[in-house]
């Protein structure tokens, strides 16, 4: 059953709404546009400014954990804010989450020690895992069905924008001001964003189902949880130690992600459970690939960092491109024409970015490719995103939303790992090899996500 647009909106029948910035929407909109893009900022101004920060507290043991422990508070969170935003609404965990993420910014801003940045990092994590779902569930109460591809190009474009220029801010505080700032400056500019958007969630669904927030599933959550911090602090070590944490790591992903995603998930069943596969296929290949562009560009081609990163810029700006795009009404094709063309974009952008290995091929050869990639991500993530909303019952949003986001941080986590395992051992002896491998296994995702695409219709 696929909720209808007058069981999640108020509008008067017969009326259809002008934009998501009609005046109905406008300060709803911006809020949550605000906040998704200060979550991304935050995440890609810490990646640059961490080595710095790891360094000045004297804490490079823990670098890994950093990083692996938000991804695992957050696999937690989401599972709770789905079942919270099901039961209770999606306002109370959008604001219990908030005020979680913008204490562990407090807490690693203000912190004497790597040991206090790390769990200062596992709550902002936890508390970026309960907005991002409830924001999904906002989206699927307040916004009809014609205006949702248009919120998500919205939420993709709060995404893709900080790539293109947290990076660079992020260098230029740690090199001119002070790291502390990178984690302080966000809860000044959250707050005036949670205040904007505060009247709109009023008209959030209230429900007052009976069931337990806490439940199993929140158990399986901490297994998956633990697993992917073992496979993101393993995938750093070197010799039996990362093979002993790689592998204990990636059986808990294994043993407990299919109990926190929609039966059907890894045989990718038609309707839903392949959208929920799809999302993770299209996070994996995308990101699993784009971490070896700019180390593969500077190390094997001598391109400068500035450049090599000015790729990413392009790819983020074909992705923008895309999502405006898909937000456009009157589309000529259906959802899954789409999805299976944003794929077949992807699988020829990795592609094409991996022929630069060889010295004789142009390097913008590969800048072009990896722009097709960015053309791809840019269909695949609102349209999926739509999708998740339109196949599920109002309430079940939360859960369906949460088995989405899920999807992504998992099958991302652990591709990340196994490929960077799997670089790590062959890099010293065959850099081609490595290279290859390394994006490999995101092209055959991506090649396994057409097939997922396909069997997104019901």
């Amino acid at each position: 059953m696929t909720a209808t647009v007058e069981d999640q909106t108020t509008r008067p029948a017969g009326s259809r709404p002008t934009g998501v910035m009609a005046p109905e929407y406008r300060a709803l909109t911006i809020g949550m546009v605000a906040l998704i893009t200060l979550v991304a900022f935050e995440a890609l101004a810490v990646t640059t400014a961490m080595p710095t920060v790891a360094q000045a507290l004297d804490g490079l043991s823990l670098y890994a954990l950093a990083f692996g422990g938000p991804l695992a508070s957050g696999v937690v969170a989401m599972v709770v804010s789905g079942k919270w935003s099901d039961l209770k609404g999606p306002t109370r965990p959008l604001w219990q989450g908030t005020a979680w993420f913008l204490a562990g910014l407090l807490i690693a801003g203000l912190a004497p020690t790597m040991e206090v940045l790390v769990v200062g990092r596992i709550i902002q994590g936890f508390g970026g895992g309960l907005v991002t779902v409830a924001l999904y569930v906002v989206v699927g109460h307040l916004y009809p069905a014609e205006l949702r591809p248009r919120i998500f190009a919205a939420f993709a474009t709060g995404w893709v924008v900080p790539s293109l220029v947290g990076p660079a801010i992020a260098g230029l505080i740690v090199e001119h001001a002070n790291w502390r700032i990178v984690f302080l400056a966000v809860p000044v500019m959250a707050i005036p964003a949670a205040v904007i958007m505060r009247p709109g969630l009023s008209r959030a669904g209230r429900t007052a189902a009976p069931g337990r927030i806490w439940d199993r599933q929140a158990g399986w959550a901490v297994g998956a949880a633990l697993g992917v911090g073992l496979l993101h602090y393993g995938g750093q070590q070197r010799g039996l130690l990362q093979i002993v944490l790689v592998a204990v790591g990636l059986g808990s992903v294994v043993a407990f992600a299919p109990r926190l995603l929609p039966k059907g998930t890894f045989a990718m069943a038609s309707g839903l459970p392949a959208v929920i596969a799809l999302r993770g296929l299209v996070a994996a290949a995308g990101f699993g690939a784009e971490v070896f562009l700019p180390l593969m560009l500077t190390r094997e081609r001598g391109l400068s960092p500035a450049w090599a990163g000015l790729v990413l810029t392009v790819s983020g700006l074909t992705w923008t491109a895309a999502s405006w795009y898909r937000s456009r009404p009157n589309q000529p094709f259906a959802h899954h024409v789409f999805l299976q063309a944003g794929m077949v974009s992807i699988v020829l952008g990795i592609v094409t970015a991996a022929l630069t290995l060889n010295e004789h091929v142009p390097v913008v050869v590969g800048i072009i490719g990896w722009a097709f990639t960015g053309l791809g991500m840019g269909t695949v993530f609102p349209t999926a995103s739509v999708l998740v909303l339109e196949y599920s019952n109002p309430e079940q949003q939360g859960v369906n939303s949460s088995a989405a986001q899920l999807s992504d941080s998992l099958l991302t986590a652990t591709v990340l790992a196994i490929g960077g395992s799997l670089f790590a051992a062959m890099e010293p002896h065959s850099p081609i090899t490595a290279y290859l491998v390394a994006f490999g296994l995101p092209a055959a995702l991506a090649v396994l996500g057409i097939h997922a695409a396909r069997r997104t219709r019901v």
